[in-house]
């Protein structure tokens, strides 16, 4: 249902990106020279823009897709057109109405936190060139416009991320984002260009449409080109073993990690999801894109046990939480995976525009409790039997049926483990019936929640993905039984690390706390293949 007429939806959703780019037409200099104002035209803009985003929202709502094109170029080659357009449906209205809060936000956050500094206009001005590249990478009708703001949105946050040229950690992880970010950006031009010459269109509805009617298996071509979408969706999700960078970016001001944490990073799941049409339908690639996901997430949750940093080990946690929304896309749970979105983007950007805060919540005094020591083994068999009893009462209730939704039992697996978690500390507390009780009852809450939010952004998006085939080999028993395993095992791994003593605890705690190292390797490789060019400060 929608409030306004759709072609109001088409002209906001062009609108929100189009106020932003207008920071990026400011000179350098003039924006340096009156920082306090260029901070506060930037963050009208931002919330402008997010206005607008609720105007496309409301006059889209969760209707068919639309799209709007104004100026259309014929390309060589029968790849089809470069167009300069909008392409509105209910994924494009939800990711413009979070992106462009969270940008605005941010914003007004960096108009305190930037205050005094001689380059506070310059910040502002890249700030929202970046914000800019992120909605108009949303909204894009035309993969060719899509793959250009994906790699616009990285130019522009290499500018951030250089903000303060003469700290070497800086300019390092810089490079390295720099490195990652052509190689993604080279991966999704390349699929553009098979797309192209398969479908002989770039048009986002156009191709879901030749999707829906091709009836042969999917060409080679078209498997290539969706292998190539989950190399750049891995590199732009920090996905092990290409994560370093995402846990290095202290050196910018924290806007920047904000915005990048709750917006940039979420770009490859954006992509996959746009992409369904051919994604749905390319078996091996979506079966490696959920295997690397679930790589990600159990050596980014291990890691995330020994750090000491609050931003760190936020990193590690946007790492990990980029592994599992990838590894729910890799199945097929498309709603699920936008959700995650969602819920991610909000909690990242209030966790790190609250960091500071957070040390005075560490120093603050806690009430102590007696835990009653190690959790027993009748304590682990009643929390795991009453967790999964929960899940599986409750998914039943909102009609999930184990043989035609296969992937969504899975997850629900998942939220059993955490329930039982959640369980085991009541269970472990000693004459405490009252906290057990009120576990359980956020626990069912919790897998209340669960099905009831996928079941609204399932119908919400249900004409803008294409599903999974039923036939497709993805989910076979191996890694139906690996996911809910590894979840398992990190509950366990969890107990077992915080009671471990002695010269093996102090090795884990070391081997883990530098990431087992494989980022040292990445770092070096990257400065023998591609040696770091010191930038100026003339040259930002």
């Amino acid at each position: 249902m929608t409030l306004l007429p759709e072609t109001f939806a088409a002209g906001a959703a062009l609108a929100a990106p189009l106020l932003l780019w207008l920071a990026a037409a400011v000179p350098t200099d003039w924006a340096d020279r009156s920082g306090r104002r260029t901070a506060r035209a930037a963050n009208l803009l931002a919330w402008l823009a997010f206005g607008a985003a609720l105007v496309a929202l409301l006059g889209q709502g969760f209707g068919p897709g639309e799209t709007w094109n104004l100026l259309a170029i014929p390309l060589p080659g029968g790849i089809g057109e470069f167009a300069i357009g909008v392409y509105v449906n209910a994924v494009t209205v939800i990711m413009l109405t979070l992106v462009s809060l969270v940008g605005a936000v941010v914003s007004r956050y960096a108009r305190n936190y930037m205050a005094g500094d001689p380059h506070e206009g310059r910040f502002h001005k890249w700030l929202l060139t970046t914000l800019a590249a992120i909605l108009t990478l949303i909204v894009a009708s035309n993969l060719l416009l899509f793959a250009l703001a994906w790699m616009a949105t990285s130019l522009a946050l290499h500018r951030l991320l250089l903000f303060y040229p003469e700290r070497p950690a800086a300019v390092m992880v810089a490079h390295k984002k720099f490195v990652f970010s052509r190689i993604g950006d080279a991966s999704l031009f390349g699929a553009t260009l098979l797309i192209g010459l398969s479908l002989h269109t770039l048009d986002f509805a156009t191709i879901a449409e030749r999707m829906g009617e091709l009836q042969a298996p999917l060409p080679a071509a078209l498997q290539l080109a969706a292998w190539l979408v989950v190399v750049s969706a891995i590199l732009k999700c920090a996905q092990f073993p290409f994560h370093g960078w995402i846990l290095q970016v202290m050196e910018a001001p924290t806007p920047v990690s904000a915005l990048l944490h709750a917006g940039i990073v979420n770009a490859g799941a954006f992509l996959v999801i746009r992409m369904s049409p051919i994604m749905s339908v390319s078996g091996p690639a979506l079966d490696a894109l959920a295997v690397i996901g679930l790589v990600t997430l159990t050596v980014a949750s291990l890691v995330m046990l020994t750090q000491t940093s609050i931003k760190v080990s936020l990193a590690w946690s946007t790492s990990a939480q980029m592994g599992f929304m990838l590894m729910e896309a890799g199945l097929g749970l498309y709603s699920l995976a936008l959700l995650h979105l969602v819920a991610h983007s909000l909690y990242k950007a209030h966790a790190f525009l609250a960091s500071g805060s957070s040390v005075d919540g560490f120093r603050a005094a806690v009430p102590r409790f007696d835990n009653g020591g190690s959790p027993q083994p009748w304590q682990w068999l009643v929390a795991f039997q009453g967790a999964l009893l929960m899940a599986l009462v409750v998914g039943f209730a909102f009609g999930i049926d184990p043989v035609a939704q296969p992937a969504l039992v899975v997850t629900g697996a998942i939220v059993a483990v955490a329930v039982a978690q959640l369980i085991l500390q009541a269970l472990a507390l000693r004459n405490d019936s009252s906290l057990l009780i009120r576990a359980t009852m956020i626990g069912a809450g919790v897998c209340v929640a669960y099905f009831a939010l996928h079941a609204g952004f399932e119908h919400a998006i249900a004409g803008s993905v294409r599903p999974v085939e039923d036939t497709r080999a993805a989910l076979d028993m191996a890694l139906a039984v690996a996911i809910p395993a590894v979840f398992v095992a990190l509950l366990l791994l969890q107990h077992l690390f915080t009671r471990l003593q002695g010269p093996m605890r102090e090795a884990l705690q070391v081997h883990l706390y530098n990431g087992l190292y494989v980022d040292i390797l990445v770092t070096r490789l990257i400065a023998r293949l591609w040696p770091i060019r010191r930038p100026t400060p003339s040259a930002l």
